[in-house]
């Protein structure tokens, strides 16, 4: 299974979740794609995620937030991760958001605390395994500085353009090795 977990004030309807779903569907794999809607606090999205029941040989394919919880998972659960431009601590970068904040593709408004943040710090892992990483990183990237990922994955793959956002621009060309590296044949 190739799961897709979106960002912060995301939702299944983003752009890159789409693209890779289609993509998926487009050639017969359907079946192998899920991306659960996470909710803004960490334990509510690890319980979205819970029900897919992941194994070591599933692939979690994490953008922004997303690629933080998927770090969290792919250490607790032995399985691989592709990271598109990863939060590496939101507990300290989302702070600046604190208040009321409002879904980008629903609409949802709801308030971001202080408890999300400690949420997200008592899943943050300070030491990763690199061999489980492919990371995607623009240098563009105007929310999360993409050297601190490339820090904390060192040894990781990574493909690293120059340019880009924080959206990755560059998502749809790499659909083909984020196929490769989870083991899935198109």
């Amino acid at each position: 299974m190739l799961v897709y977990l979106h960002g912060f004030n995301s939702s299944p309807a983003s752009h890159k979740a789409q693209l890779l779903k289609a993509y998926l569907e487009g050639r017969g794999l359907g079946h192998l794609y899920a991306c659960p809607a996470l909710p803004p606090l960490a334990a509510d999205a690890l319980r979205e995620i819970e029900p897919l029941h992941l194994t070591k040989s599933d692939c979690l394919v994490g953008s922004s937030l997303g690629g933080f919880y998927a770090t969290y998972l792919a250490e607790k659960l032995d399985c691989c991760a592709v990271l598109i431009n990863p939060a590496i601590t939101p507990h300290i970068g989302l702070e600046a958001y604190l208040g009321t904040q409002t879904n980008l593709h629903t609409g949802a408004p709801y308030e971001l605390t202080r408890a999300h943040l400690e949420g997200w710090r008592a899943l943050l892992l300070q030491r990763v395994d690199p061999e489980r990483y492919l990371l995607l990183l623009e240098t563009g990237d105007e929310v999360l500085d993409w050297r601190e990922a490339a820090r904390k994955y060192e040894g990781a793959r990574m493909v690293i353009r120059q340019g880009g956002d924080h959206t990755l621009q560059s998502f749809a060309e790499h659909i083909g090795r984020i196929l490769d590296f989870a083991g899935v044949r198109a």
